[in-house]
Protein backbone atom coordinates (compact mmCIF):
# COMPACT_ATOMS: atom_id res chain seq x y z
CA UNK A 1 0.00 0.00 0.00
CA UNK A 2 2.86 1.99 0.01
CA UNK A 3 2.92 2.80 -3.95
CA UNK A 4 2.57 6.71 -4.94
CA UNK A 5 4.09 7.59 -1.31
CA UNK A 6 6.85 10.16 -2.25
CA UNK A 7 9.68 9.57 0.06
CA UNK A 8 10.27 10.94 3.50
CA UNK A 9 13.05 10.63 5.45
CA UNK A 10 11.18 9.72 8.45
CA UNK A 11 9.59 7.02 7.22
CA UNK A 12 10.31 3.42 5.93
CA UNK A 13 8.74 0.72 3.99
CA UNK A 14 6.49 -1.16 6.74
CA UNK A 15 8.64 -3.96 8.24
CA UNK A 16 7.37 -7.69 7.48
CA UNK A 17 6.25 -8.51 10.91
CA UNK A 18 4.51 -5.11 11.63
CA UNK A 19 2.23 -5.10 8.08
CA UNK A 20 -0.92 -3.00 8.75
CA UNK A 21 -3.45 -5.08 7.60
CA UNK A 22 -6.26 -2.68 5.51
CA UNK A 23 -8.75 -5.21 4.50
CA UNK A 24 -11.07 -3.36 7.50
CA UNK A 25 -8.73 -0.22 8.44
CA UNK A 26 -9.52 1.53 5.17
CA UNK A 27 -13.47 1.86 4.85
CA UNK A 28 -13.46 2.04 8.86
CA UNK A 29 -11.07 5.34 8.00
CA UNK A 30 -13.13 6.36 5.39
CA UNK A 31 -16.48 6.36 7.37
CA UNK A 32 -14.90 7.64 10.01
CA UNK A 33 -12.36 10.05 9.69
CA UNK A 34 -12.97 13.64 7.88
CA UNK A 35 -10.62 13.79 5.00
CA UNK A 36 -10.10 10.42 4.21
CA UNK A 37 -10.82 10.65 0.66
CA UNK A 38 -8.63 9.60 -2.71
CA UNK A 39 -6.15 6.63 -2.69
CA UNK A 40 -4.60 5.26 0.39
CA UNK A 41 -0.97 4.69 0.70
CA UNK A 42 0.55 3.76 4.01
CA UNK A 43 4.46 3.21 5.02
CA UNK A 44 5.95 3.30 8.64
CA UNK A 45 7.43 5.45 10.50
CA UNK A 46 10.89 3.70 11.41
CA UNK A 47 11.92 5.46 15.01
CA UNK A 48 10.71 3.99 18.14
CA UNK A 49 11.15 0.36 19.66
CA UNK A 50 7.20 0.37 21.21
CA UNK A 51 3.92 1.36 19.74
CA UNK A 52 3.85 1.07 15.93
CA UNK A 53 2.88 4.43 13.91
CA UNK A 54 2.15 4.51 10.38
CA UNK A 55 1.85 7.52 7.70
CA UNK A 56 -1.69 7.54 6.26
CA UNK A 57 -1.95 9.18 3.06
CA UNK A 58 -5.49 9.56 1.75
CA UNK A 59 -4.58 11.59 -1.48
CA UNK A 60 -2.52 14.66 -0.28
CA UNK A 61 -4.08 14.48 2.79
CA UNK A 62 -2.04 12.57 5.48
CA UNK A 63 -2.08 11.21 8.99
CA UNK A 64 -0.59 9.23 11.75
CA UNK A 65 -1.68 5.47 12.97
CA UNK A 66 -0.59 4.27 16.70
CA UNK A 67 -0.95 1.31 18.13
CA UNK A 68 0.18 -0.71 20.93
CA UNK A 69 3.40 -3.63 19.37
CA UNK A 70 2.78 -6.77 18.64
CA UNK A 71 2.38 -9.72 21.27
CA UNK A 72 1.20 -9.04 24.69
CA UNK A 73 2.14 -5.23 26.51
CA UNK A 74 2.53 -4.97 30.48
CA UNK A 75 -0.93 -3.39 31.97
CA UNK A 76 -1.35 0.48 31.30
CA UNK A 77 1.42 0.43 28.84
CA UNK A 78 1.05 1.56 25.61
CA UNK A 79 -2.28 2.86 26.51
CA UNK A 80 -4.11 4.27 23.17
CA UNK A 81 -7.28 4.83 24.75
CA UNK A 82 -5.33 7.06 27.27
CA UNK A 83 -3.45 8.77 24.29
CA UNK A 84 -6.15 9.93 22.87
CA UNK A 85 -7.52 11.49 24.87
CA UNK A 86 -4.68 13.95 25.79
CA UNK A 87 -3.94 14.52 22.44
CA UNK A 88 -7.83 15.28 21.64
CA UNK A 89 -7.76 18.31 23.92
CA UNK A 90 -4.18 19.03 25.03
CA UNK A 91 -3.57 20.84 21.82
CA UNK A 92 -5.73 24.00 22.84
CA UNK A 93 -3.35 24.49 25.95
CA UNK A 94 0.29 23.01 24.55
CA UNK A 95 0.16 23.65 20.75
CA UNK A 96 3.59 21.47 20.52
CA UNK A 97 1.08 18.30 21.45
CA UNK A 98 -0.28 17.20 18.00
CA UNK A 99 -4.05 16.88 17.80
CA UNK A 100 -5.99 13.37 17.96
CA UNK A 101 -9.16 13.19 15.65
CA UNK A 102 -10.40 9.81 16.07
CA UNK A 103 -10.05 6.42 18.19
CA UNK A 104 -10.78 2.95 17.82
CA UNK A 105 -11.24 0.60 19.84
CA UNK A 106 -13.03 -1.98 17.80
CA UNK A 107 -10.41 -5.03 17.81
CA UNK A 108 -12.03 -6.54 15.01
CA UNK A 109 -10.56 -3.78 12.94
CA UNK A 110 -6.54 -4.28 13.44
CA UNK A 111 -6.50 -6.65 16.24
CA UNK A 112 -5.74 -3.38 18.57
CA UNK A 113 -6.96 -0.40 19.95
CA UNK A 114 -5.60 2.47 17.15
CA UNK A 115 -5.79 6.49 17.12
CA UNK A 116 -5.04 8.71 14.14
CA UNK A 117 -4.03 12.14 14.43
CA UNK A 118 -2.68 14.79 12.57
CA UNK A 119 0.82 14.71 10.90
CA UNK A 120 3.38 17.14 11.81
CA UNK A 121 6.62 18.15 10.09
CA UNK A 122 9.66 18.02 11.16
CA UNK A 123 13.27 16.00 12.13
CA UNK A 124 13.85 13.51 14.58
CA UNK A 125 16.97 13.80 16.33
CA UNK A 126 17.97 10.64 18.17
CA UNK A 127 21.27 8.85 18.31
CA UNK A 128 23.85 11.81 16.40
CA UNK A 129 22.86 15.01 15.02
CA UNK A 130 22.72 15.69 11.22
CA UNK A 131 25.61 18.12 9.37
CA UNK A 132 25.47 21.02 9.35
CA UNK A 133 23.85 20.88 12.82
CA UNK A 134 26.42 18.95 14.52
CA UNK A 135 29.29 21.83 14.18
CA UNK A 136 27.14 24.21 14.83
CA UNK A 137 27.03 25.00 18.69
CA UNK A 138 24.87 27.62 18.58
CA UNK A 139 22.12 25.72 17.34
CA UNK A 140 22.99 22.78 19.89
CA UNK A 141 22.33 25.08 22.52
CA UNK A 142 19.15 26.39 21.74
CA UNK A 143 18.37 22.54 21.15
CA UNK A 144 19.07 21.69 24.86
CA UNK A 145 17.73 24.65 26.08
CA UNK A 146 14.14 24.62 23.84
CA UNK A 147 13.71 20.73 25.63
CA UNK A 148 13.95 22.36 29.24
CA UNK A 149 11.79 24.92 28.35
CA UNK A 150 9.30 23.34 26.54
CA UNK A 151 9.11 20.80 29.56
CA UNK A 152 8.67 23.83 32.16
CA UNK A 153 5.90 24.79 30.18
CA UNK A 154 3.70 21.75 29.98
CA UNK A 155 3.97 21.84 33.64
CA UNK A 156 2.83 25.04 34.14
CA UNK A 157 -0.55 24.10 32.21
CA UNK A 158 -3.51 24.03 34.60
CA UNK A 159 -4.80 20.63 33.55
CA UNK A 160 -8.60 21.46 34.26
CA UNK A 161 -8.55 24.31 31.59
CA UNK A 162 -7.44 21.86 29.11
CA UNK A 163 -10.11 18.87 30.37
CA UNK A 164 -7.46 16.91 31.84
CA UNK A 165 -8.27 17.46 35.89
CA UNK A 166 -9.24 14.16 36.36
CA UNK A 167 -6.04 12.52 34.41
CA UNK A 168 -4.43 10.10 36.55
CA UNK A 169 -3.95 9.53 40.52
CA UNK A 170 -1.65 12.68 41.36
CA UNK A 171 -2.02 11.66 45.28
CA UNK A 172 1.15 8.97 46.31
CA UNK A 173 2.31 9.19 42.63
CA UNK A 174 5.79 9.05 43.34
CA UNK A 175 5.88 5.62 45.96
CA UNK A 176 3.14 4.53 43.44
CA UNK A 177 5.85 4.87 40.59
CA UNK A 178 8.75 3.48 42.51
CA UNK A 179 6.69 0.28 43.40
CA UNK A 180 4.98 -0.03 39.95
CA UNK A 181 8.31 -0.10 38.04
CA UNK A 182 10.20 -2.42 40.41
CA UNK A 183 7.77 -5.25 40.07
CA UNK A 184 7.77 -4.53 36.19
CA UNK A 185 11.44 -5.08 36.46
CA UNK A 186 10.91 -8.34 38.32
CA UNK A 187 8.25 -9.54 35.61
CA UNK A 188 10.52 -8.93 32.98
CA UNK A 189 13.54 -10.62 34.14
CA UNK A 190 15.53 -12.78 32.14
CA UNK A 191 18.69 -14.64 32.72
CA UNK A 192 21.28 -13.04 31.29
CA UNK A 193 20.25 -9.79 32.93
CA UNK A 194 21.65 -9.17 36.83
CA UNK A 195 19.94 -8.47 39.71
CA UNK A 196 19.27 -4.93 40.99
CA UNK A 197 18.72 -5.25 44.52
CA UNK A 198 21.10 -2.54 45.67
CA UNK A 199 19.66 -0.07 43.23
CA UNK A 200 16.09 -0.76 44.00
CA UNK A 201 16.89 -0.81 47.89
CA UNK A 202 18.38 2.76 47.73
CA UNK A 203 15.49 4.20 46.23
CA UNK A 204 13.10 2.68 48.91
CA UNK A 205 15.02 3.95 51.70
CA UNK A 206 15.60 7.78 50.02
CA UNK A 207 12.49 8.03 47.91
CA UNK A 208 11.94 12.11 48.56
CA UNK A 209 8.71 13.57 49.54
CA UNK A 210 6.24 14.56 46.32
CA UNK A 211 5.48 18.17 46.29
CA UNK A 212 4.15 19.63 43.42
CA UNK A 213 1.33 18.22 40.48
CA UNK A 214 1.14 19.05 37.13
CA UNK A 215 0.54 17.36 33.69
CA UNK A 216 3.33 14.39 33.22
CA UNK A 217 4.65 13.79 29.68
CA UNK A 218 6.34 10.80 31.75
CA UNK A 219 8.47 9.81 28.44
CA UNK A 220 10.13 13.39 27.29
CA UNK A 221 13.70 12.84 25.73
CA UNK A 222 15.20 14.70 22.55
CA UNK A 223 13.61 11.53 20.12
CA UNK A 224 10.13 12.18 21.15
CA UNK A 225 9.99 15.60 19.50
CA UNK A 226 10.80 17.08 16.10
CA UNK A 227 12.15 19.74 15.38
CA UNK A 228 12.10 22.33 12.80
CA UNK A 229 14.13 21.35 9.93
CA UNK A 230 15.55 24.73 8.73
CA UNK A 231 16.40 25.33 12.46
CA UNK A 232 16.43 22.28 15.07
CA UNK A 233 16.44 24.37 18.06
CA UNK A 234 12.86 25.25 17.23
CA UNK A 235 10.41 22.56 18.92
CA UNK A 236 7.60 21.15 16.23
CA UNK A 237 6.21 19.05 17.82
CA UNK A 238 6.17 16.67 21.32
CA UNK A 239 5.39 13.40 20.55
CA UNK A 240 4.27 9.69 22.44
CA UNK A 241 2.01 11.21 24.90
CA UNK A 242 0.66 7.14 26.10
CA UNK A 243 1.82 7.45 29.38
CA UNK A 244 0.59 11.06 30.15
CA UNK A 245 -0.42 11.69 33.76
CA UNK A 246 -0.53 13.77 37.02
CA UNK A 247 2.23 13.60 39.10
CA UNK A 248 5.49 15.06 40.54
CA UNK A 249 7.15 17.21 37.45
CA UNK A 250 10.42 16.34 38.50
CA UNK A 251 9.78 12.80 37.03
CA UNK A 252 9.89 14.17 33.84
CA UNK A 253 13.06 16.29 34.50
CA UNK A 254 14.87 13.32 36.23
CA UNK A 255 13.74 11.45 32.94
CA UNK A 256 15.41 13.70 30.70
CA UNK A 257 18.26 14.43 32.43
CA UNK A 258 19.12 10.54 33.12
CA UNK A 259 19.73 10.44 29.34
CA UNK A 260 21.26 14.05 28.57
CA UNK A 261 24.95 12.66 28.10
CA UNK A 262 28.19 14.46 28.90
CA UNK A 263 31.59 14.01 27.42
CA UNK A 264 33.45 13.61 30.53
CA UNK A 265 30.83 10.33 31.25
CA UNK A 266 32.48 6.93 30.96
CA UNK A 267 32.11 5.23 27.99
CA UNK A 268 30.25 2.48 28.80
CA UNK A 269 27.08 4.52 29.72
CA UNK A 270 25.60 4.76 25.90
CA UNK A 271 22.47 3.14 25.27
CA UNK A 272 19.59 5.71 25.34
CA UNK A 273 21.81 8.85 26.07
CA UNK A 274 20.59 11.72 23.56
CA UNK A 275 24.02 13.28 21.45
CA UNK A 276 23.82 16.09 24.26
CA UNK A 277 27.78 15.59 24.70
CA UNK A 278 28.53 17.69 21.55
CA UNK A 279 30.14 20.96 22.25
CA UNK A 280 27.48 23.42 22.75
CA UNK A 281 24.92 21.54 24.66
CA UNK A 282 24.04 22.81 27.91
CA UNK A 283 25.56 20.63 30.87
CA UNK A 284 23.10 18.51 32.97
CA UNK A 285 23.21 21.06 35.79
CA UNK A 286 22.77 23.89 33.33
CA UNK A 287 20.14 22.46 32.12
CA UNK A 288 18.18 21.56 35.73
CA UNK A 289 19.37 25.57 36.65
CA UNK A 290 17.49 26.54 33.74
CA UNK A 291 14.58 24.71 34.53
CA UNK A 292 14.30 25.90 38.21
CA UNK A 293 14.08 29.24 36.81
CA UNK A 294 11.59 28.82 34.13
CA UNK A 295 9.22 27.00 36.51
CA UNK A 296 9.89 28.11 39.71
CA UNK A 297 10.53 24.59 41.43
CA UNK A 298 12.87 23.72 44.10
CA UNK A 299 14.95 20.79 42.75
CA UNK A 300 17.63 19.81 46.05
CA UNK A 301 16.09 15.95 45.63
CA UNK A 302 16.72 15.94 42.07
CA UNK A 303 19.47 13.32 41.87
CA UNK A 304 17.05 11.13 43.19
CA UNK A 305 14.83 11.62 40.53
CA UNK A 306 17.51 10.83 38.04
CA UNK A 307 18.74 7.49 39.50
CA UNK A 308 14.83 6.75 39.75
CA UNK A 309 14.82 7.46 35.97
CA UNK A 310 17.93 5.53 34.83
CA UNK A 311 16.52 2.12 36.43
CA UNK A 312 13.08 3.14 35.11
CA UNK A 313 15.08 3.44 31.36
CA UNK A 314 16.47 0.10 32.22
CA UNK A 315 12.90 -1.49 33.04
CA UNK A 316 11.51 -0.23 30.18
CA UNK A 317 14.61 -1.77 27.74
CA UNK A 318 14.10 -4.83 29.88
CA UNK A 319 10.77 -5.26 29.21
CA UNK A 320 11.24 -4.87 25.18
CA UNK A 321 14.14 -7.14 25.49
CA UNK A 322 11.70 -10.02 26.80
CA UNK A 323 9.15 -9.57 23.85
CA UNK A 324 12.51 -10.36 21.52
CA UNK A 325 13.56 -13.38 23.97
CA UNK A 326 10.37 -14.73 23.52
CA UNK A 327 9.99 -14.16 20.15
CA UNK A 328 7.13 -12.14 20.18
CA UNK A 329 9.18 -9.75 17.83
CA UNK A 330 12.06 -10.39 15.86
CA UNK A 331 13.07 -6.67 15.59
CA UNK A 332 17.07 -7.23 15.42
CA UNK A 333 17.44 -4.10 16.80
CA UNK A 334 16.26 -5.50 20.17
CA UNK A 335 19.06 -8.80 19.84
CA UNK A 336 21.25 -6.59 22.77
CA UNK A 337 19.06 -4.54 25.01
CA UNK A 338 20.04 -7.40 27.57
CA UNK A 339 23.99 -5.88 28.06
CA UNK A 340 22.31 -2.48 27.55
CA UNK A 341 20.17 -2.87 30.74
CA UNK A 342 22.51 -4.32 32.76
CA UNK A 343 25.08 -0.98 31.44
CA UNK A 344 21.97 0.78 33.09
CA UNK A 345 21.78 -0.25 35.88
CA UNK A 346 25.79 -0.33 36.65
CA UNK A 347 25.28 3.49 35.78
CA UNK A 348 22.81 3.96 38.74
CA UNK A 349 24.32 2.23 40.85
CA UNK A 350 27.42 4.78 40.31
CA UNK A 351 25.14 7.61 40.17
CA UNK A 352 24.06 6.51 43.64
CA UNK A 353 27.95 6.14 44.54
CA UNK A 354 28.47 9.90 43.08
CA UNK A 355 25.47 11.69 44.80
CA UNK A 356 24.65 14.43 42.30
CA UNK A 357 23.49 14.29 38.54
Amino acid sequence: MSAGLPADPETIEIRSEEQLDTTRLEPYLRAHLEGAEGPLAVRQFGGGHANLTYLMRFGEREFVLRRPPLGPVPAGAHDMRREHRVLSTLWRGYPLAPRSFLLCTDHAIIGADFFVMERRHGIGLRETIPEPWAHRPDVLRGIGESLVDDLAALHAVDPASVGLGELGKPEGFVERQLNGWIDRWYKALTADVGPAEPFTGWLRQTMPRQRRVALLHNDYKLDNTLRDAANPARTVAVLDWDMCTRGEPLMDLGYLLALWAENTDPPGWIHGRMPTWLDGFPTRREAADRYARASGAEIDDLHWYVVFSVFRYAVILQQIYIRYVRGQTHDERFRNFGSAVNQLTERGLALIEQGSI
